[in-house]
């Protein structure tokens, strides 16, 4: 099936909460807070995230701040206040007290990408239309999509300018917004004091970072920016650690920057490769060749002079490849869609994740040291890798992406140290079928074919590996055992299975769903021995015969024109048919949609109208604008506007296999060719 999950979090499995409680976050309703506040006439006031130093935190920042700090609202500081404007300039912010330029060299990437801004910020927001001093943002947090509410009161001195985040444009106040938001998120604006580009492109997007030390940089790098620059990614940089002061060439040690383009331009000596990048501050930039004031750009022609240079003091400015290698330490790129180095350009990708934890006394067993270590004891994954039907020709490996994030341990970032963390892999030589882990004796006779070479205290690691079909052990690890954390792993392939030895959780199927409808799982058993391949009526049964726990007050009835339309949506062979590991992709899915729809079906009415539609969209990972959203009503709803959770599911999986589609065929984000045989299948079949 054609994934393309973390922007839109369409693949979330059905876990429990962590031991955290997820995100120590209060649940707090945006639409029902917006309408007390109108109808009572208020601004509201977040007493979870008080004007207060409180919010601000307790440690080194404080001093940074003005001796009378005070909390003010947009309309008090401007006349003509604005939350967001698409005529401005896209990179428009700069950096406050805060020491959190890794975060906004992240949001600066962010507004390279329209669609994924709307994401995280819902740009309907404003001073004049219902406001009631209250805002949301949206981010990805270990595999959840959450709003975070906040209210307006921003941190100013006597003057009246903001503390923190602010942008050139002084009446807009959506950078300094969100930056709260987040804030808010990590636990204080204290919390956001240091930090790696890498972590808020992840809370941004959902995608996968790659770190490339550029010291040890690969020969092919230009040929890497390029597929990155051109691709669905986030590109951030940092330089080499120190106190972020200003060095002599004007760059900033110690200090994160985005980088905004890549030109290879043809000069009197040869060709040069620049890359262009940003500061956070809005200010101070690189006084070496390609600057502004560098006498370099004569070697260009006019032409190519005037398209590339402009002399503005905006923290923005060209250098060489060359010098970029040699002043900064790291490039880090957050793929949206994991084929970024793959050659297997346009194709579909599964996505699985699951949650852990290494827990002091039963799984927290550390590195691979000895053959009588603990090792064995952590958390084991048996993974297996299948070629694809449309690849089953080729001979050569197949691509896998590892990411391992490992969870907070406090409700603040910054208040307990990350561990050491890494995964190792291994080769099972036969298919696997017993669920218990794998002994000690495993490990003393195999060796991993990958292991990390090094444990990062990072919050996240990942490695794409090129490997042969087959069964394999992935074991996630501390570099120390009994050192207690959770994690959540994540694996992007063109075809795999995963689930976790010795538990009972499954990726396949939802624990909590199995364990309330005795018999299901052995139902579907048997259904798919009898049948390798589904069609439309045992699709039909299969549906109509599971219990929704979600649902309960309004069972839906799958029809079988309902089913036949789920099928045409996902038949990626055109055979009428749906295999096994495709409905099991389809099984995910239907787990979050119930999600999604009995959160919104407040009353148990079994339907959704405009306003809880769009909600339950957006729960799932999907954003229309209120016309298109409208219109789906239209189309999928009944005669009094409201829609069942079966159109709900129909409408679901058609936005996002159009979406799919889309993606898969254009070549620049912006359109895309078909011949009219193509069309009618694509229109007239799906």
């Amino acid at each position: 099936m054609a994934l393309c999950p973390p922007l839109g979090g369409r693949w979330k499995l059905g876990w429990k909460d962590s031991m955290q409680g997820s995100l120590h976050l209060p649940q707090q309703n945006y639409e029902a807070l917006l309408d007390r506040c109108l109808r009572d006439h208020c601004l509201f006031e977040d007493s979870s995230f008080p004007a207060t130093q409180s919010s601000i935190g307790s440690g080194a920042l404080l001093q940074k701040l003005p001796q009378r700090l005070q909390w003010r609202r947009p309309p008090e500081l401007h006349s003509n206040p604005q939350f967001y404007s698409t005529r401005t300039k896209r990179l428009d912010l700069c950096q406050g007290v805060v020491g959190d330029c890794w975060f906004l060299a992240a949001l600066q990437a962010l507004t390279l990408h329209e669609d994924i801004m709307r994401r995280i910020v819902p740009l309907n927001q404003s001073f004049t239309e219902n406001y009631a001093g209250i805002f949301r943002f949206w981010f990805w947090h270990f595999g959840k999509w959450v709003p975070v509410v906040i209210d307006d009161r921003l941190p100013v001195n006597e003057a009246g300018q903001l503390v923190f985040v602010s942008s050139t444009c002084k009446n807009l106040f959506w950078g300094a917004l969100l930056e709260k938001a987040y804030a808010k998120l990590c636990g204080s604006y204290e919390d956001l004091q240091f930090g790696q580009v890498s972590e808020a492109l992840v809370d941004f997007t959902g995608g996968v970072t790659m770190t490339i030390n550029l010291s040890e940089a690969p020969g092919n790098l230009w040929h890497t920016l390029t597929q990155a620059t051109y691709s669905r990614t986030l590109i951030g940089c940092q330089t080499h650690l120190g106190k972020e002061r200003v060095l002599e060439n004007g760059l900033v040690d110690g200090h994160a920057y985005t980088v905004t383009g890549i030109w290879k331009v043809t000069c009197k000596y040869g060709p040069e490769y620049l890359v262009k990048l940003r500061n956070p501050w809005g200010k101070v930039e690189w006084r070496g060749d390609w600057s502004d004031s560098s006498s370099t750009w004569e070697l260009l022609s006019p032409k190519e002079k005037i398209l590339l240079l402009q002399k503005d003091n905006d923290g923005e400015f060209w250098m060489t490849l060359r010098d970029f290698k040699a002043h900064f330490s790291l490039l880090v790129i957050c793929k949206l869609t994991p084929g970024l180095l793959s050659p297997e350009v346009g194709q579909k990708w599964m996505y699985t994740m699951q949650e852990g934890r290494w827990q002091k006394g039963s799984t927290a067993g550390g590195r691979m040291e000895s053959p009588r270590d603990t090792f064995w004891k952590n958390p084991q994954f048996l993974l297996s890798i299948w070629r694809p039907e449309e690849g089953r020709r080729s001979r050569g490996p197949c691509s896998l992406l590892v990411s391992l994030l490992q969870k907070p341990r406090h409700r603040h970032r910054n208040r307990k140290p990350r561990l050491a963390i890494g995964f190792f892999l291994f080769r099972v030589s036969k298919c696997y079928e017993d669920q218990r882990k794998l002994p000690p004796e495993f490990f003393w006779s195999n060796a991993p074919l990958s292991w990390p070479e090094v444990f990062l205290t990072e919050r996240e690691v990942s490695r794409e590996l090129w490997l042969e079909p087959g069964t394999y052990l992935l074991v996630p690890c501390t570099s120390e055992a009994h050192k207690e954390a959770e994690f959540l792993l994540r694996l992007f392939s063109r075809k795999h299975t995963l689930h976790e030895l010795g538990s009972n959780s499954s990726v396949a199927f939802s624990k909590e769903i199995v364990d309330q409808n005795k018999g299901q799982d052995e139902f579907f058993t048997k259904v798919f021995g009898k049948y390798p391949e589904i069609n439309a009526v045992q699709l039909q049964k299969i549906l109509n015969h599971v219990i929704w726990p979600g649902l309960a007050n309004a069972p839906p009835l799958f029809s079988l024109d309902s089913c036949q339309g789920i099928l045409a949506l996902l038949d990626l062979t055109a055979s009428g048919t749906m295999s096994i590991q495709e409905f099991r992709g389809l099984w995910k899915r239907l787990m979050l949609y119930q999600e999604a729809f009995h959160k919104q079906d407040s009353h148990g009415s079994g339907y959704l109208r405009w306003v809880q539609l769009q909600a339950a969209m957006r729960e799932a990972g999907v954003v229309l604008r209120d016309r298109v959203c409208q219109l789906m009503l239209l189309r999928y709803g009944g005669p009094s506007l409201r829609i069942d959770f079966v159109s709900f599911v129909q409408l679901m999986l058609r936005v996002e296999n159009m979406e799919d589609v889309f993606q898969n065929l254009t070549q620049d984000g912006k359109g895309i060719y078909l011949q009219k045989p193509e069309w009618l299948m694509m229109t007239l079949y799906s």
